[in-house]
């Protein structure tokens, strides 16, 4: 599906928005019904929640179950450069992109029956994946919500096999609340009664809230660092539960929060009766997990051109504290070039936070806009932010101009281009034409 048929879509769904962007499940459950309810004809589904580490999550399951031998399809949002990305069918890699045919006729099949009705496109698109993923009878279907968990669009499904909630932190609070126990609440409502639920590393407040649900709702729960543990080591880590007791190289992803993904992974699977998965399909899984944008470093490309031969260009699209604070700590690691950071962020979002876990690292800000949208933060903005933190800063009039300023300044440098899914995206098409 081109570029230009999406945007129709979206501009012909746009007069269909309720008043206000309530989160309801009112909308998807009528045209669900109209279509026949394809979500209750989907088998096997893995549902996942949380604010950072859902993307990276569902992507270590996929690749250590395509790695055993079963067909995965996902679902994710949003999308880095095609849309396309959103609704893979049946593995991990840039070839199991819904086409761009299916694509367009899921979604045309869906406006349809909608017959303009209300409706959000995340729900119209939410509808369409649950309508393919009804006939391509694969083994597993991964599903991570949109935006929170108990009003998310994908919640309507009924029975997954199991519930996974990532590490929780402060995000969307126009939607979710301004504390993260209240956040807390709305992740959890993708917790089922008498299912299974797996929690990834949370602060306190957080597990007290969750382990609340899990109780209330009779749950088998696997809990972080009760249930099961991860212990790194040099150059691989131990992950240790009541079903597995496995010794494994560092995933392919890069950073030691990923080590509690891959541990939140395995836990997943662990609690799973059925799957049977051996020590070496876990170790070429996550050898071999690909996830786009998330402390990425670029290959050589078309944007090496605009820095200096001897220039590293890293790429990440976390944009809320707990995510920069995972980034930071990764980045301390690597001390033998001056980091500078070309950031840009959405208006919802908080820079100085952002900010904060690189005020002892961050040599440099350089601020941008995010390119083609219209609702970020001022460069001016995270300009000043990074300032009454100490850290120097200026701003560019977009990406290009910020790589080119990077060959005036002195030392080696690392670049870590960060702050936006969006930018990411935009960085990605731009260096190689695909997230993968």
């Amino acid at each position: 599906m081109s570029p230009y048929e999406i945007k129709s879509v979206q501009e012909r769904i746009l007069p269909l928005y309720p008043r206000s962007m309530d989160l309801s499940l009112d909308r998807i459950i009528f045209l669900l019904e109209k279509l026949g309810n394809p979500q209750k004809k989907i088998k096997n589904i893995i549902h996942i929640a949380g604010t950072n580490g859902k993307g990276s999550v569902l992507a270590y399951l996929s690749s250590i179950l395509l790695s055993s031998g079963y067909t995965v399809d996902s679902y994710t949002s949003p999308h880095l450069v095609h849309f396309n990305e959103r609704i893979k069918i049946g593995g991990n890699n840039y070839d199991s992109y819904i086409d761009d045919g299916s694509l367009a006729d899921i979604l045309h099949e869906c406006e349809r029956v909608n017959d303009g009705a209300p409706i959000t496109i995340f729900e119209l698109i939410t509808a369409a994946a649950f309508l393919k993923y009804s006939t391509t009878n694969s083994d597993f279907l991964l599903l991570e919500t949109g935006l929170g968990g108990r009003l998310d669009a994908t919640n309507i499904i009924e029975n997954p096999l199991v519930s996974v909630i990532t590490p929780i932190g402060i995000d969307h609070q126009q939607f979710l609340g301004n504390k993260v126990q209240d956040i807390a609440r709305e992740k959890a409502g993708i917790i089922k009664k008498n299912g299974k639920t797996v929690l990834g590393k949370q602060e306190s407040l957080v597990l007290s809230v969750l382990k609340e649900y899990i109780q209330l709702l009779n749950n088998k729960s696997q809990i972080w660092n009760e249930d099961y543990n991860v212990i790194p080591q040099d150059k691989n880590f131990i992950y240790e539960d009541s079903r597995y007791q496995l010794k494994l190289s560092f995933p392919n992803l890069i950073g030691k929060h990923q080590i509690e993904n891959a541990a939140t992974s395995i836990a997943t699977l662990s609690s799973i009766d059925d799957v049977k998965i051996s020590n070496k399909d876990f170790e070429v899984g996550l050898s071999n997990v690909l996830w786009p944008g998330r402390l990425e470093k670029l290959e050589v490309g078309p944007l090496s051109k605009y820095v200096s031969s001897d220039t590293e260009i890293w790429l990440d699209g976390g944009h809320n504290e707990h995510a920069a604070m995972a980034i930071a700590d990764t980045m301390k690691d690597y001390k033998d070039k001056k980091l500078i950071l070309i950031m840009a962020m959405m208006n919802t979002k908080d820079s100085k936070k952002f900010l904060n876990p690189f005020v002892n690292s961050a040599s440099h800000v350089i601020a941008i806009k995010i390119p083609n949208s219209e609702n970020f933060l001022s460069p001016n903005e995270i300009k000043q932010s990074a300032e009454t933190q100490g850290i120097l800063a200026i701003t560019k009039n977009d990406l290009y101009e910020a790589l080119e300023h990077t060959k005036s300044l002195n030392g080696k440098i690392r670049i870590l281009i960060c702050g936006s899914l969006y930018l990411a995206g935009f960085v990605l098409e731009k260096h190689r034409g695909r997230a993968i």
